[in-house]
Formats: C-alpha cells, structure tokens, sequence
C-alpha cells in the first residue's frame, strides 16, 4: 500500500480506492493504523476519541462550497456567526466561504489523512458543531483538546489550523496524518486543480479562477508546522 502510485484522480477527491473502510469512515491505509493507535492510547487515558468525518470525496466537497455560495448553508465569519452573504461581493464570499471550507480539490479530507474529531461522551455526533468553542475551556471536547495537544504528535498526527499559522481559521477537531499527508501536500499542483475545477460545477467559479494563485498559496499551502511528529505506520 506504501508504494501504491497515487494519481490526479486520488490526489483531487475523485478517487478512493486506494483507501480502506473502517467504522464505515475510509481512511488512508497507514493513517487509518496510526489513528487505531491514538485511539487506543487515549482509552487508556480515559479519553474518547470518535470520528465526525475522514475522507470526504471532491462531489461531497462541492456540495459544501455549492450550498454555502447559494446561500443553502450557512457561512460562518472567524467568530463563528453567520454572515449575511447578500451584502458581499463575488470575491469576499469566495474569501468568507474560504475560512471554514476548502475549494472542491483543495481539501486535505480527499486524501484519507485527515480526521475531524471528537468526544461522545459529552455530546453526541448529531449535535457537533465543529466550532472552536467545542474545544476550549468548559466545551465538550475540551478534555479532548486538551490531551491532543500533548499526545497526537506521538503518533503522527498534528493540527494543520491553528491561529496565526494557517489561511484557514483554527480548527482544532482537524488532525492530519503528517507522515502521509505531506507526501500528498508536495504532489499538488495548481494547474492540474485548474484543470479539473474548470471540468466540474463550482458556483463562483469565474471569481475563483481569478483569485486561484492566491487561495491556492493562502488556504493550501499556508498550515502550521508538522515538526516534532513521529511516525509509527
């Protein structure tokens, strides 16, 4: 699975078969081991780690983008209140639709490296928000967050949104598998992601073609640090 060729189609959401099932979540085949890992290891710590979500493909990626460019969802600002998005412009709905939600091919979830977590012994998946106040003092994921910080880098994962170090607002339920997820980060390339949106059905999309170069630098590449981050795939 290691040396397995990873493609376009694989690499942009447009193909999962090179990842494998587990809990009905796919996930790429040594994050899915390493997570089994950090799981295990939180249990012992009395510490519940449950899955929101793991591999999103490009079409559910483009449902999120698509619905919150029409209004069908909501958009959030930094502070995680809606926006009424009838009072921007093409471009800063494209930038206000960017801080919590990544461009169809552009989402690290494609790659089955990435986990967006929580604790299900205070709340129940149905009624996570995945907003930051989840995660901070007196939040239900709190004790979560908290043990993350001093253990996930043992195991290879770490968080790619933080404050101050990623175009994307801090999203502190989103660990990445570093030790895959930066092998498939340095193999992206911006023209072949032009390719493949022009190909697709993305609302605004004349106003992202514009500002590509720029999201692409600012909201895919611009992510925290990965160092101090062992492996044991």
């Amino acid at each position: 699975m290691c040396s397995q060729t990873i493609s376009n189609q694989y690499l942009y959401g447009l193909d999962s078969s090179q990842l494998i099932e587990v809990d009905a979540f796919k996930f790429e085949y040594d994050t899915a081991n390493a997570f089994s890992a950090l799981v295990s290891s939180a249990k012992q710590d009395g510490i519940a780690i449950a899955v929101c979500s793991s591999y999103r493909s490009f079409e559910a990626q483009a449902a999120i983008w698509n619905n919150k460019a029409t209004g069908k969802r909501k958009v959030l600002n930094k502070a995680s209140a809606p926006i009424d998005i009838s009072t921007l412009s093409a471009a800063e709905l494209v930038r206000s639709i960017l801080t919590w939600s990544a461009l169809p091919g552009t989402s690290r979830h494609h790659w089955g490296t990435d986990i967006d977590v929580f604790d299900p012994r205070f709340i129940a998946k149905k009624d996570i928000q995945l907003i930051p106040q989840e995660y901070q003092t007196g939040g239900p994921c709190e004790a979560l967050s908290l043990w993350l910080d001093k253990n996930a880098n043992q195991y290879g994962f770490y968080r790619p949104y933080q404050q101050g170090k990623s175009g994307v607002s801090p999203e502190p339920w989103h660990i990445s598998y570093a030790p895959k997820s930066l092998q498939y980060m340095a193999l992206f390339d911006k023209q072949e992601l032009r390719r493949i949106i022009t190909e697709q059905q993305i609302e605004l999309f004349n106003e992202v073609d514009l500002q590509l170069e720029d999201i692409v630098t600012e909201y895919f590449y611009r992510v925290a640090s990965a160092d101090h981050i062992s492996s044991r795939s």
